[in-house]
Parts: structure tokens; C-alpha cells; sequence
């Protein structure tokens, strides 16, 4: 009687640890799983890794180049594989990062291309105008270190990209330059010049990049001062008063980023 009880208590026991046998079953499972993904992604990215960095050029035989030097039949220039420490986060033409490793001049002159297009088709569709003109903003906003997000909210409240724009104060083109402020950074510029969108665009975005500087990183302020004038902003800060007039608002409205590129 006693060796049935034990029997059947060792059943019983054996029935109620069938739950908690079969989950940490189920999580050696889920832990095995979760760690082979791991390992397959971390073997890949190391891969992708190894691969760009040995991808000098595309001519095989560019391999066994010494760095620095040509090959003869590929006539490419092979560069060192990794980049000095202080060259790694250098900013390119496009504001993008450039990475760790340099490839051939070529591919990172095509990719560089590529991402222009594909930025500057971005902007014409959002702002619905020509593909040329939002090419030239772009273009002028990187040259000038702006950011070219903020440099077509700029040109679409001032004169909604209107090359001919005329305000009743007399300013003129894209961005709404008075032809005396226009001088200050060309001094041979005339009212004519302004009207065409790369001098326009090459002065106005200038122009804001110095107020930004000016107001040490102020966005709120330089904008401001690009539309009432530095005399009437100084009066009012003069004064203890909030220069702000609306108009920052309209340009600035969604916009999250710092205004310059740099």
C-alpha cells in the first residue's frame, strides 16, 4: 500500500511538472532562435563591411597595387583602404557623411550624383515647380552651407519661386534682395543681376548664412532680420520687445532642422 502511494504520488508530480517542463522548453527554443538571427545578422553586416572596405577600385588586378600608386592597364588611382581618424566623419558636397573607407573616386563621384538627383526631384515634387529651378536652389543652399530644406521654405514665402518677383520696397527676385544689401557682398551687382535665379540664390542664401552666424545659431532671429531689416530688429531688442512679426513662423512652420549644415 505504501509503495502504491509513492507511485502515485510520483505521478502526480510528474503530471504537474508537465507545464512548466514544456515552457522552458519552448524558451530554450525561443532563446536559440533569437540568438542564431544574431549571428546570421552580425555575420552579414561583417561581410558587407570586409567587402566595401577591399573595394578599392573595380579592375581586379588593382588589387596587387601598392596604395597610392597607378596601375598601368586600369589607370586608377588605388586609395588606402581606411581613411585617417580625423578624415572619417568629413562632410561631402551632397551633406551626406562620408564613410570610413574610400572607394574609387568615380563610384563616389557617380553616388554623390545620384543622391543630388534623387534630393533635387524630392523638392521639385514637393514644391511643385521645375526640376532646373530646384536644382539651382539645392545647389546654391550647399555652396552656401544651408540647409536645403530651409532654403526652399525661404525662397517659397518670399517670392513663391517667382525669378521676377518685385515687392512694393523694391526688392527683388527669388529671395527678395534689396539691391543695397545685394552689394554688400557684390558690390558690382545690379537690379537686372538679381533677377536671374543663380545670383539671386548665390547672394540671398549668403546673406542668411551671415545672420546666422551673426546671431550665433539664433535661426529665429536671423530669419527675422532677412525679412524686417537689422535696424528695425536691433530698435526692438533695444527696446526689451519681441522683434517677432509672424513672419519666422510661416517659414519655420514643421521645420526641425538647425539651418545650417555645418
Amino acid at each position: 500500500m505504501n509503495d502504491d502511494n509513492k507511485y502515485f504520488e510520483s505521478a502526480v508530480d510528474i503530471v504537474n511538472a508537465g507545464p512548466s517542463l514544456a515552457a522552458a522548453a519552448r524558451r530554450r527554443r525561443m532563446h536559440f532562435r533569437t540568438s542564431r538571427r544574431r549571428i546570421v545578422r552580425a555575420s552579414i553586416t561583417a561581410s558587407l563591411v570586409f567587402a566595401a572596405a577591399i573595394m578599392l577600385t573595380p579592375n581586379e588586378k588593382a588589387a596587387s597595387v601598392a596604395p597610392g600608386k597607378t596601375d598601368k592597364v586600369s589607370s586608377l588611382t588605388i586609395l588606402p583602404a581606411w581613411r585617417p581618424a580625423g578624415a572619417v566623419l568629413t562632410r561631402t558636397a551632397s551633406g551626406a557623411l562620408a564613410l570610413p573607407f574610400s572607394l574609387d573616386p568615380r563610384i563616389s563621384a557617380r553616388r554623390e550624383s545620384l543622391a543630388r538627383i534623387h534630393k533635387v526631384f524630392t523638392f521639385s515634387s514637393q514644391y511643385k515647380i521645375g526640376s532646373e529651378l530646384a536644382g539651382e536652389i539645392y545647389d546654391a543652399a550647399i555652396v552656401a552651407g544651408i540647409e536645403p530644406e530651409l532654403a526652399f521654405r525661404l525662397v517659397r514665402v518670399e517670392s513663391v519661386f517667382n525669378p521676377k518677383a518685385l515687392s512694393p520696397v523694391g526688392a527683388v527676385g527669388l529671395t527678395q534682395l534689396m539691391l543695397g544689401t545685394a552689394r554688400e557682398f557684390e558690390s558690382e551687382v545690379t537690379r537686372e543681376d538679381l533677377m536671374i535665379p543663380e545670383v539671386n540664390l548665390r547672394i540671398g542664401l549668403r546673406y542668411l548664412r551671415e545672420l546666422i552666424r551673426e546671431y550665433k545659431g539664433d535661426l529665429r532671429l536671423a530669419l527675422l532680420t532677412y525679412n524686417r531689416g537689422p535696424v528695425a530688429v536691433q530698435q526692438a531688442l533695444s527696446m526689451g520687445l519681441d522683434p517677432a512679426n509672424g513672419y519666422e513662423l510661416v517659414v519655420m512652420r514643421g521645420y526641425r532642422g538647425r539651418g545650417t549644415l555645418d
